[in-house]
């Protein structure tokens, strides 16, 4: 997916701010299933937040393979909860 502009990301993440994460990682890491669980989130809601609950200190490499594996681009990351968009194609 293309990159977004500054002003898309900083309303994207005002928009983020009251939602809750709708993914974990936990000790199991990166597997298809945990890909399948965002891909499936991003098309519901095209903007998620994921709590990195175990690989924390990776967490910046997992989130740049998540989102490549996901065609998604990172709104930001705080803490250790990952925002994620994607637009989804049925709403053009």
């Amino acid at each position: 997916m293309e990159g977004i502009s500054a002003s898309e990301k900083k309303n994207l993440k005002a928009k983020a701010h009251h939602l809750k994460p709708v993914v974990q990682i936990g000790h199991k890491g990166m597997t298809k299933a945990l890909i399948k669980a965002i891909d499936d989130a991003l098309i519901a809601h095209e903007l998620i937040k994921i709590q990195f609950l175990d690989f924390k200190e990776e967490k910046r490499e997992l989130a740049q393979e998540i989102s490549k594996e996901t065609g998604s681009v990172i709104v930001g990351m705080i803490g250790n909860v990952l925002i994620l968009y994607r637009k989804n194609p049925e709403d053009e």
